[in-house]
């Protein structure tokens, strides 16, 4: 792999062993008819970059991806139909949670985003080829407890590798306003949009804020 000379630097610390070990052959993404979308729910979408890239959350990758997913959620053409209401960027997949109108919209957001966002890190890193090792995962979020734990899921997921952070700089965690105690950041134009369903804006509230000890759990 060819690489420009960029200095890298890695945000927050990483504990000595901590996270899950590397998977070897993970198993793809299955190639079936995923469900049936409804507007009203919330998803879930993971994307998983191939193996022999630079670590994600490097910061001049990181910012390059938090760039693009906000002029990805500004598109014109997709402003009304898809929205990415918040994600976090790990070392080799980014989380995204979204709202969209039917399930065409779904795909052709998350495949556009994608796109956009292999196209302009593999621009960064002057490499050609390849940049996700499958299509994206997605999961509907039809509850307000299974938004509530896609949050902390999503928001809190560097802690889930190892990493010692508090509100996760490589994620949207700065501009949510579901923490308990903490206002969301107002100081710059968030790259990420206000949720429309009653789940993710209202119905999540339900179980209560989140707290920022909190650590992830497996989804359900």
């Amino acid at each position: 792999m060819e690489q420009l000379d960029i200095e890298f630097s890695t945000w927050g610390g990483r504990r000595d062993g901590a996270g899950r070990p590397r998977m070897v052959g993970r198993r793809n993404v299955e190639h079936r008819s995923r469900e049936r979308h409804s507007r009203h729910h919330p998803v879930h979408v993971t994307m998983r970059a191939r193996a022999g890239l630079p670590p994600l959350r490097e910061q001049v990758i990181a910012r390059e991806i938090m760039k693009r997913t906000g002029e990805a959620n500004a598109s014109k053409k997709l402003k009304d139909v898809f929205r990415i209401l918040h994600f976090s960027v790990q070392d080799n997949h980014v989380h995204l949670i979204v709202e969209a109108q039917d399930g065409a919209a779904l795909s052709r957001g998350a495949q556009g985003l994608a796109i956009r966002l292999a196209r302009r890190v593999n621009e960064l890193l002057g490499i050609r080829g390849g940049f996700w090792a499958d299509r994206f995962h997605s999961r509907e979020l039809t509850t307000p407890r299974s938004v509530r734990n896609a949050l902390v899921y999503v928001l809190m997921n560097a802690k889930k590798h190892g990493f010692r952070v508090e509100l996760d700089p490589c994620s949207s965690a700065l501009f949510f306003d579901g923490f308990v105690g903490r206002r969301a950041s107002t100081g710059e134009d968030p790259p990420t949009r206000a949720p429309r369903t009653w789940l993710a804006g209202i119905g999540w509230r339900r179980h209560g804020l989140i707290r920022l000890d909190e650590r992830p759990r497996v989804p359900q």
